[in-house]
């Protein structure tokens, strides 16, 4: 049992409490909100004095809704921040729809006014869609990554847990907040601050920007197999164009029966089976974040034509991809991500 925070050693300890406005959107997600206050609550304890501070935003100023219907009670509306504190928008689910003309309005005059403004989750789509990441590094949830790349070619989006690029932050959702956090907590208190804050967390691990959000490939298909993952990795980072058995096995040192082998053996199909669902994987994801045609979708994805796509989808998710669409609603109103965030 904890018998409370110890305390830690300080070194640049700022004048004034840093002020975080939470913007909160319309089913946000709760991990990655929570991730992010309790960092600053728990550091506060550990410091002995309120370091931090912290108000709660949204469209309305009274409740917001998150994704688990849960609700919260907001400290304001769309009001004028001071410049110094940091805006850190929570995205979750349909953040296309949360989006509204009215928060990307707010986020372009408060960036204008050189506040410090991140996106938790798919909180990166809000800024992106209000040009606030052009010309930057980003990054968001790996399941919105699709949608995210066609919709906002201007970002150069990574697969890291969270990125800071100068007074734009952005992470991948659920616990990459509390990494996000600690490098905050550390940089102006200190790494003892950090780790002990980490460690009444319960927190043995903390990740930086140089780590990516997804598990490796050997973690993630249970099998240990460095010919196996080299395989999968290239058929990974070749959708659109997909390579042939033979070039594949070619790549890696076999003959195109022994790849068959490797594959029924560790993974239960054919190479050809295990690649032809990657791509409908994508296929899915960009049917439902993005207004895509389906046309264009096919082509994304590697199809030929759309008759085959459309044969390929129905075999595998036993739907149509315009039926897929169709279940999805308006998709121009909630055009990218956030639809399969957590």
């Amino acid at each position: 049992m904890s018998t409370g925070p110890r305390k830690a050693t300080q070194t640049s300890k700022p004048e004034a409490p840093r002020r975080f406005v939470f913007l909160l959107l319309d089913k946000f997600t709760m991990l990655a909100f929570a991730s992010a206050i309790e960092p600053l609550r728990i550091a506060n304890r550990v410091i002995g004095e309120p370091a931090y501070t912290w108000a709660l935003a949204g469209e309305g100023g009274e409740t917001a809704t998150c994704s688990n219907g849960a609700s919260f009670k907001l400290d304001m509306g769309l009001d004028e921040i001071e410049r110094d504190d940091i805006l850190l928008v929570c995205g979750g689910i349909d953040v296309g729809r949360a989006a509204t003309r009215g928060v990307l309005n707010w986020l372009r005059r408060e960036a204008r006014r050189g506040v410090t403004i991140g996106g938790l989750c798919t909180g990166a789509y809000a800024l992106a869609k209000a040009g606030l990441l052009d010309g930057k590094k980003a990054t968001i949830h790996w399941e919105n990554q699709d949608g995210f790349l066609e919709e906002f070619e201007e970002v150069d989006l990574t697969k890291s847990v969270f990125v800071m690029d100068g007074n734009r932050w952005t992470t991948a959702g659920g616990t990459s907040s509390l990494d996000l956090m600690l490098k905050v907590i550390a940089a102006d208190h200190g790494e003892d601050v950090a780790n002990t804050v980490a460690d009444q967390l319960i927190y043995s691990t903390i990740r930086t920007d140089q780590d990516t959000q997804r598990l490796s490939i050997p973690t993630r298909i249970g099998v240990r197999h460095p010919k196996l993952s080299q395989v999968i990795q290239m058929m990974e980072g070749n959708i659109e164009d997909p390579m042939s058995p033979a070039d594949l096995a070619e790549e890696v040192g076999m003959s195109t029966r022994q790849l068959e082998r490797l594959f029924s053996r560790y993974l239960n199909r054919s190479p050809k089976r295990y690649y032809m669902e990657l791509r409908l994987q994508k296929a899915r994801n960009l049917l439902m974040q993005t207004d895509m045609s389906v046309i264009n979708v096919a082509l994304a994805c590697g199809f030929a034509s759309p008759s085959h796509f459309s044969k390929c989808y129905r075999s595998h998710y036993n739907t149509t991809p315009y039926r897929e669409r169709g279940t999805q609603g308006n998709l121009p109103q909630a055009p990218a991500a956030g639809r399969l965030s957590i």
